[in-house]
């Protein structure tokens, strides 16, 4: 499959392995897994943070296969309403950081496409959250909104 922003196709990488049961190697049950995902997300990390340290700190390949759920859901069912998608935020900063950049160089042509480009996917994916009802339909992207939030 082609990249999005690119005239290239996408460099091959390693699958995961299917499997449709957790495997018995693992050494935490998913009772231990729904508490450590409560715990994770009541300090502040991210559903990504939170996957990786399962991975690496407890030995948990997937948390999907160990509770039925995804992070996600699991820290919904705890009570921690995210207030936006994670990947709207990321892609949010990546725009501050460049237009932060671009302010005292603004005949960087590149990376001016590259923000425009960044803002591009924004405003898709806010589409495809107005739709889901993630986002709310009032709500639009800009930059000083955007320097906002996550700043």
């Amino acid at each position: 499959m082609a990249r999005m922003h690119a005239r290239r196709r996408g460099s091959s990488s390693s699958t995961r392995p299917l499997r449709t049961a957790n495997p018995e190697w693992v050494p935490v049950d998913s009772a231990e897994v729904t508490k450590l995902v409560a715990k994770m997300a009541k300090e502040g990390l991210t559903s990504a943070q939170i996957g990786t340290r399962l991975r690496d700190q407890y030995g948990v390949p997937s948390v999907r296969l160990a509770t039925g759920k995804s992070v996600l859901r699991l820290m919904k069912e705890s009570g921690l309403k995210l207030d936006f998608p994670e990947d709207v935020r990321n892609l949010m900063k990546r725009a501050v950081r460049l237009s932060g950049h671009l302010s005292g160089r603004p005949r960087d042509l590149h990376n001016r496409r590259r923000l425009q480009l960044v803002e591009s996917k924004i405003r898709r994916l806010v589409k495809y959250y107005h739709g889901t009802g993630a986002l709310p339909e009032d709500w639009n992207y800009s930059l000083e909104t955007a320097k906002l939030l996550v700043e």
